[in-house]
């Protein structure tokens, strides 16, 4: 299993790379809205169908679902709030704990179903990418780092408020800034600078209330799943 997910977490980072050359090589170019969601649909698409190879059994995707539903209901509350809500730091643990595939399909899931109260529309996509990438580097986090303690954890669910905030920037970049270039691409980012603080201290205070306990909770699911799956597997 652990061979899988390298070979996974190999081709997903040499996906990135592409993507990444594919954005800067189009910098200049006039089709840029285009290419930018061209490139978001591959990235989906490639990551779906990663987690659909991948060996899940009913009992793991009914967990994913609740854990999607609850992180984006969780979301609905705090939506009188700037960007302060529990969802992204809900989809990091749960990556953290069940791993990459798990942690995309946690965040994909949350941002369509907390879209369905909040509203729909083509920044649904982005947000469905966004979260997705913070499972699954949260649990890439857990693979080369299982001990990376409180401290660590708070500082990278910090990280993602900016991170998050900046996948969001391009879309709105890409679909509302004219011209574009580099100067209205750092203008666009520096506006949002406030707002993507907000999300990142929000990130930072879920978890050190929450995110040892609740870590705490999913890891016992965790157990007893692997244990229903071993026994199922020797009967």
């Amino acid at each position: 299993m652990s061979g899988n997910k390298g070979k996974s977490l190999a081709v997903f980072l040499i996906f990135a790379v592409i993507l990444v050359g594919m954005l800067i090589a189009g910098m200049w170019e006039k089709n840029w809205s285009f290419l930018a969601v061209t490139i978001l649909f591959a990235a989906l698409t490639f990551l779906y169908l990663d987690f659909e190879r991948g060996s899940v059994s009913s009992r793991e995707i009914g967990l994913i679902a609740v854990l999607g539903t609850m992180a984006a209901v969780a979301r609905v509350p705090f939506a009188a709030l700037p960007n302060i809500q529990p969802t992204t730091f809900m989809v990091i643990v749960s990556g953290f704990v069940f791993g990459p595939r798990a942690g995309f399909m946690v965040g994909s899931t949350a941002a369509v179903v907390s879209n369905f109260f909040l509203g729909q529309g083509p920044w649904t996509p982005w947000q469905m990418l966004a979260w997705g990438l913070a499972g699954i580097t949260a649990g890439v986090v857990r693979t080369f780092r299982p001990r990376i303690g409180s401290a660590g954890m708070v500082l990278f669910c910090f990280t993602w408020g900016y991170l998050f905030g900046w996948i969001m920037n391009l879309w709105f970049w890409t679909a509302f800034i004219h011209p574009l270039n580099w100067k209205s691409f750092l203008a666009a980012y520096a506006a949002s600078f406030w707002f993507d603080t907000l999300h990142a201290l929000g990130n930072a205070g879920f978890y050190l209330v929450f995110g040892s306990r609740i870590i705490k909770v999913l890891e016992r699911f965790q157990k007893k799943l692997k244990f229903t799956l071993v026994e199922n597997t020797n009967g």
